[in-house]
């Protein structure tokens, strides 16, 4: 199973459900998991209760929402890969600094102390600023991959990344091939 954690980059929340509809046409069994800022805070990219239902609906899961739910993904109810996309440079920031406070950070957490593999879809505005350390701690750590990024408009938000969500899909899939038994 493959859990699929949304953070709140709300602007980039079509892609990453393009990107899980993609993940579930090859088959795979997922569980969403978004952040507690996700579940409850509408925006004008649309209402939180419509996207936990959207989610739902394709998963056919209850998404995970709280840090209580998130904990047992590592040791009770193991994932093969947990993908974050869109991870926020708060998330990046929390991840690479050990800070377990919000239910997406509890995931990766039980994810990482199972020796599982976390694929990274960054999606951050001061990425190349601020976030730039926080992006090399992650890089160096085992069982975490970032998908490949950009600049998303290097006028008006030079230091800003965001990922390329179409790559996550083939990205999981090498990651789980190299997990199989030989």
């Amino acid at each position: 199973m493959i859990g699929y954690a949304v953070c709140g980059s709300f602007c980039t929340h079509a892609r990453a459900l393009d990107t899980l509809r993609n993940l579930l046409a090859r088959g795979h069994d997922i569980q969403p998991i978004v952040s507690e800022i996700v579940y409850a805070t509408d925006t004008r990219f649309g209402r939180a209760a419509d996207f936990i239902e959207e989610l739902e609906d394709l998963c056919g899961r209850k998404t995970i929402h709280s840090i209580a739910a998130a904990e047992p993904l590592g040791p009770k109810t193991p994932l093969d890969l947990l993908i974050i996309a869109p991870c926020t440079g708060n998330t990046l920031a929390k991840m690479a600094n050990g800070i377990t406070d919000t239910s997406v950070t509890m995931a990766a957490k039980a994810q990482l102390r199972a020796d599982r593999p976390v694929l990274l879809g960054l999606a951050s505005n001061d990425a190349l600023s601020a976030n730039l350390q926080n992006i090399a701690a992650l890089h160096t750590r085992r069982h975490i991959t970032f998908a490949p990024m950009a600049m998303d408009d290097k006028i008006a938000k030079p230091y800003s990344l965001v990922c390329d969500f179409s790559a996550i899909p083939d990205l999981a899939e090498s990651i789980l091939q190299s997990r199989l038994p030989r």
